[in-house]
């Protein structure tokens, strides 16, 4: 069946920063909601890129090879595949990535933080 989908409503429905959720799927891609609080760990992914589009909040994306870029609400950043990058949300921040599926939150690591099976909203 054909739906709409309420961000807002997703959002609310979880806490957990750092633990993205599948809010939709096209084709072999993912729309995913997060929540970002803090410093990620820094990271990449060796086949996917990814888009972050910040819905609420302020996120700087650091880069270990350039200047962190500052993503504010309404705007996004494509993060390049093979590019070690880290969010750092200063403030909670609410994000949609839209990336492949076969995306791991912490890319070429395994750590704490990995969320491998990715809850449904």
């Amino acid at each position: 069946m054909i739906t709409t989908k309420s961000l807002a409503e997703g959002f609310a429905s979880f806490q957990e920063p750092w633990s993205p959720r599948v809010a939709g799927d096209i084709n072999n891609m993912q729309i995913k909601l997060v929540k970002l609080q803090g410093a990620f760990v820094w990271h990449s992914h060796d086949i996917e890129d990814e888009l972050f589009l910040v819905t609420s909040g302020r996120l700087r994306m650091e880069f270990r090879d350039q200047d962190p870029q500052i993503v504010g609400a309404g705007e996004f950043i494509i993060v390049p595949h093979g590019v070690e990058h880290r969010p750092v949300a200063e403030e909670p921040c609410e994000v949609v990535l839209f990336e492949p599926r076969t995306t791991v939150n912490t890319g070429n690591l395994d750590t704490e933080q990995t969320v491998r099976r990715l809850k449904r909203l």
